[in-house]
């Protein structure tokens, strides 16, 4: 029983610390805090959840005792024989419960929740790397698809011969930047390009960045020191498009509180024919730029304390290989190997998410050492 209860005292430690937050996110003078409330409702939902987990769990222990008391003490045979069955459902289910709660007790990332700006570049590689970026872009949008989410994209610098030099959307929907972090890294392609001759295997990459969008009061933006121009939006659109100036580019002076250094921040946007609309989604990319910069620290802390650094850290580690003549996909990271290449590339990449979350969750319990 001994573990039974260091599980059980520390959710019977979490009770007071409730009740605590269900009176708070009442108070008016919280409620005017936005911030604050924000943070609240959160820690709300999660503590409710530990809980409900914490009410079963004190109904599987308790169906075992009662279990095995009509077992020792009853002559009934009908009786015994409902007992044992009790006691081997309530068994079976409290190691699953166990497991359950440790994942619930260790502080999840703060950022999970929280919708994401997804960046895609060519690497290298030339006109290959750039049809690869398009390829992975593609692939996103299915799986953005798939799970209901809406992506949309802010800024792109086409390649050549197709794809993307560089793509940058925002995704809206639940626990986005949760899912998508896993992305983040340089990703290799081997195959034939469509632009070789020989028939020669090629290798080229394309890197991927997810950042967590930062929310307006993440971030501290004196908007009367930005400077904005306005230009005309190039690309495919028809007679609209070279009358009306609806790009944005923004600049803006920004000290870096981790060395102090200013450094000038340029973020163009030419996605929809709405200057305000541009304006806004500009906004919210500097907003999270500015957030990713000063949360690098506390990125690399993490970084520092896990082994595999399944989701966080150096953006420019290799973390999966697309192997195009043997229809093979691999993640470096854990090493998951799959060959149904095809599907992957049309946005069926949940199960290798899956595997990810499952070996970065062993590694937060052993950091918690729960």
């Amino acid at each position: 029983m001994a573990e039974n209860n260091t599980i059980l005292e520390k959710l019977d430690g979490l009770v007071a610390r409730f009740e605590e937050v269900s009176t708070l996110i009442t108070d008016p003078a919280v409620i005017a805090d936005q911030k604050r409330y924000v943070k609240l409702t959160k820690e709300y939902k999660e503590l409710g959840d530990l809980m409900e987990a914490r009410k079963e769990y004190m109904q599987v222990l308790g169906g075992i005792e009662e279990a095995k008391e009509i077992i020792a003490n009853e002559t009934d045979p009908e009786m015994r024989e409902m007992a044992r069955e009790e006691l081997d459902a309530c068994q079976k289910r409290q190691p699953e419960l166990e497991e359950q709660i440790k994942l619930l007790l260790v502080p999840a990332d703060p950022q999970d929740g929280r919708n994401a700006i997804l960046e895609i570049r060519g690497g290298t590689g030339g006109d290959e790397a750039a049809i690869f970026a398009g390829d992975l872009f593609r692939m996103y949008s299915k799986y953005c698809d798939i799970k209901g989410w809406k992506l949309e994209v802010s800024s792109a610098n086409e390649g050549a011969a197709g794809g993307f030099k560089e793509i940058i959307c925002s995704v809206t929907g639940d626990k986005v930047y949760g899912t998508l972090k896993y992305e983040s890294g340089v990703h290799r392609v081997q195959r034939v390009p469509a632009t070789e001759t020989q028939g020669r295997v090629h290798t080229s990459a394309a890197s991927v960045a997810v950042l967590p969008e930062a929310e307006p009061f993440d971030v501290e933006i004196n908007e009367g020191e930005i400077k904005w121009d306005t230009f005309r939006s190039g690309g495919a659109g028809g007679q609209n498009v070279n009358k009306v100036e609806s790009g944005v580019r923004l600049r803006y002076n920004w000290k870096n509180p981790n060395t102090g250094i200013v450094e000038e921040i340029l973020i163009e946007c030419t996605e929809t024919r709405d200057q305000p609309k541009n304006k806004e989604r500009a906004l919210s990319r500097l907003r999270t730029f500015i957030y990713d910069k000063e949360h690098q620290k506390y990125i690399d802390d993490i970084a520092s304390k896990r082994k595999t650094m399944v989701s966080t850290g150096d953006r420019s580690a290799k973390i999966r290989t697309y192997n195009y003549p043997q229809g093979r996909i691999t993640d470096h990271r854990i090493n998951y190997t799959i060959y149904n290449l095809a599907a992957f590339m049309d946005g069926d990449i949940q199960d290798c998410i899956d595997h990810l979350i499952v070996a970065e969750n062993a590694e937060r319990l052993k950091e918690s050492e729960l």
